[in-house]
């Protein structure tokens, strides 16, 4: 089952000025930047808390071209909010458990996430139009 609310994933054009306005409005941080070339983005992960159950996050993605899923949303519907990604303690049994109860999944399987998570997609279509990602960070 979902753990918590990991991440909210936002659709920006430029990185470097989304991170300095999310640094001056709401005082946060720059925890990790990455380029994730599979998914076509450079990416933030933005501190909002650090509860013993697990971080939370706010991820500033910037697309790498115009063409990636990234690049397409912002297209058709400009900066915003991309996707939700939910923590949970065993990703590949949940979407097992996901998939029984009839949700397409765009990912059947895990894959590397931000800060070396495992994560996956699951189709908005069956979720009310929201993009939902499952997330497991790394074991201690």
């Amino acid at each position: 089952m979902l753990d918590r609310i990991d991440h909210v994933g936002i659709a920006c054009r430029d990185l470097d000025a989304t991170i300095a306005f999310y640094e001056s409005v709401f005082d946060l941080r720059v925890f990790s930047r990455e380029v994730v070339q599979e998914q076509g983005v450079r990416e933030a992960m933005l501190a909002v808390s650090q509860a013993p159950g697990g971080a939370s996050w706010i991820q500033l993605l910037e697309p790498l071209h115009a063409d990636t899923p990234v690049g397409k949303f912002l297209a058709r519907r400009g900066e915003g909010i991309h996707h939700i990604g939910y923590g949970v303690s065993d990703i590949a049994g949940e979407l097992a458990r996901i998939a029984g109860q009839g949700v397409r999944l765009i990912d059947a399987r895990p894959r590397h996430g931000s800060m070396g998570a495992s994560v996956a997609f699951l189709h908005p279509a069956d979720l009310g139009g929201v993009l939902t990602e499952l997330v497991q960070v790394p074991r201690a």
